[in-house]
C-alpha cells in the first residue's frame, strides 16, 4: 500500500497568519486613498486651486483611518504568529512607518493651503510608494504558494 498524502494550502505552513478578508479590505482600501491624495497634491501644485488641497486633506483622513485599522489587524496577526520575524514583522513595520508618515502628511495638510507645498507633495509621494509596497507585501501573504491546492 502506498501512503496517501494530501496537499494543504501553503499559507498554513507559512509562519504568519494570512490577512483575513476585512483586514485585506482595509489595507487595499488605503492604497487608492493615499494615491488620490498624491494626485490631488499634483493637481494643486499645477493649478493652485485651494480645493485640491482640501480634497487631499480628506483623502488623507480616510487613508489614515483605513491604514490605522489595517495596522491593528497587522499587530494582532503579528502577535498570533509563532515566529515574530520575517514577512509578518516587515509588513507590520512598513505599515507602521506608512501610517506615521501619513499622520505627518495630515498635519502638513492642516496648514494654510499655500503652506502645504512642497513638503505636502513630497510626503504624499513617499507615503504613496510606501503604501503600495506595504500592500504588496501584506496581500501576498493571502496567495497560496507553489505546491498548495489551487
Amino acid at each position: 500500500m502506498t501512503p496517501v498524502t494530501t496537499a494543504a494550502p501553503a499559507y498554513h505552513s507559512h509562519p504568519a497568519h494570512p490577512p483575513g478578508p476585512l483586514h485585506a479590505i482595509f489595507l487595499a482600501g488605503s492604497v487608492p486613498l493615499f494615491v488620490g491624495a498624491l494626485l490631488s497634491d499634483i493637481a494643486y501644485s499645477n493649478t493652485y486651486q485651494i480645493q485640491w488641497s482640501n480634497f487631499a486633506s480628506w483623502l488623507l483622513a480616510g487613508a489614515e483611518l483605513f491604514s490605522g485599522i489595517a495596522l491593528l489587524f497587522a499587530l494582532v496577526n503579528l502577535l498570533r504568529a509563532p515566529r515574530k520575524s520575517g514577512q509578518p514583522l516587515t509588513y507590520f513595520v512598513l505599515l507602521l512607518i506608512t501610517w506615521a508618515l501619513g499622520l505627518v502628511n495630515c498635519f502638513q495638510h492642516a496648514k494654510d493651503a499655500w503652506a502645504v507645498m512642497p513638503a505636502g507633495l513630497v510626503l504624499s509621494v513617499i507615503v504613496s510608494i510606501l503604501i503600495c509596497v506595504t500592500a504588496w507585501i501584506g496581500l501576498s501573504q493571502r496567495i497560496p504558494r507553489a505546491g498548495g491546492v489551487q
